[in-house]
């Protein structure tokens, strides 16, 4: 069970008990929330605030045509002015509530792609939500007959598919795919852990099931982990884009209208981890962002009184990783530092004690906090 007294605003309004009750009014939520408020009086203020919050970003949400709308960074950054200056004029302002712009800007990004996924498989959907669904019971459901390959070796194996994508698949692990592909797509099974490079073809796009989620991508390089008494699924990408949702028989086929990467898009130095028991899908960056295989991480990272603004730059381009910051406040701010060998993270330590700055991670970003250099 959750601890929600501990919940910040943020956090409440992504969590898919309390949507179940503000959007749905579902009655076992219902009476699970009323309980909770008779035991936590104290909190009124707390989920006022978090349905607050989620009744203007359900407003933003549902402004969008179709189930599957993509919202764009203006139109959260448009949302999030209009929502600060409603929740500015209250009396008592919580002080976490009003960090800086841009740390409101990428919690309210968070909660909108959470909200997004709930509308997409929660409320708009009318069959129930895909839940634990095996391998097994995966390729039971498939027409076409399927080539089974299993790894039982402690060494990893490679595949190779009939369309010229290969699969490194890991010990303990099996796929199965139709040999051909028919059809306009190419649909592979997996259960336990494999690397896929894919073979670039947008006119048939590529398809990875494991345990309740949809990995689809058009040509591109990535990991899949799912085990069968790990109920979490986590998608890797380590070159081009792929996109992920829940494999409800609903959303796959819409995706398979068009040929585009809709749902939640993945990057290099990107992943999510999926939660079938809640269709729950978590954005975040990779533990050890590597260097994008591009001519810039041949560039030295090496500063002499450089603007930082230009240094989140250099990072940003080596990486692929969008750094938020405010420019206008750190606009003082320069580094002289060289940074070589360190990986992503210890770069950024140097960077921010250098010029008395702190970072987090949010939603595969990073969100610089400073209060400017002064005259440094």
């Amino acid at each position: 069970m959750q601890d929600y007294r501990n919940f910040e605003p943020e956090e409440l309004a992504i969590d898919p008990s309390f949507q179940r009750w503000k959007l749905l009014d579902d009655p076992a939520d219902r009476d699970f929330w009323k309980e909770w408020l008779v035991q936590n009086p104290d909190k009124e203020e707390l989920v006022d605030k978090a349905y607050q919050l989620l009744s203007t970003l359900n407003d933003v949400y549902t402004r969008f045509p179709g189930e599957r709308a993509t919202v764009s960074d203006r139109e959260v950054q448009n949302e999030i002015q209009r929502l600060s200056q409603a929740i500015d004029s209250q009396e008592k302002p919580s002080v976490r509530w009003y960090r800086s712009e841009w740390v409101r800007y990428g919690m309210a990004a968070s909660i909108v792609l959470m909200l997004g996924l709930f509308w997409q498989y929660g409320v708009r959907s009318t069959e129930p939500k895909s839940g634990n669904v095996t391998y097994d019971e995966l390729v039971a459901q498939v027409s076409n007959p399927l080539r089974e390959v299993a790894n039982t070796t402690n060494a990893s194996r490679q595949v190779q598919l009939p369309d010229g994508s290969t699969i490194v698949l890991k010990p303990k692990s099996r796929v199965s795919y139709p040999d051909p592909f028919p059809g306009t797509t190419r649909e592979v099974y997996l259960v336990g852990e494999a690397f896929f490079q894919v073979h670039k073809d947008p006119n048939k796009p590529f398809y990875v099931y494991a345990n309740g989620l949809v990995t689809k991508v058009l040509g591109t390089s990535f990991t899949v982990q799912t085990f069968e008494d790990n109920k979490q699924v986590k998608v890797v990408v380590k070159t081009g884009k792929v996109s992920v949702f829940a494999g409800t028989q609903a959303t796959v086929t819409q995706q398979k209208e068009d040929y585009k990467l809709e749902g939640i898009v993945l990057t290099p130095n990107q992943q999510i981890v999926f939660t079938p028991t809640d269709t729950r899908i978590v954005k975040s960056l990779v533990a050890e962002p590597a260097l994008l295989e591009k001519p810039v991480q041949k560039q030295p990272f090496s500063f002499r009184r450089t603007p930082i603004a230009e240094v989140f730059a250099t990072l940003e381009k080596a990486y692929g990783i969008r750094i938020v910051f405010d420019e206008e406040i750190m606009k003082s701010c320069y580094l002289t530092a060289s940074l070589e060998d360190e990986p992503l993270f210890e770069k950024l330590d140097l960077i921010c004690n250098t010029i008395n700055a702190r970072y987090e991670q949010l939603d595969a970003h990073i969100i610089i906090n400073s209060d400017g250099c002064g005259s440094l």
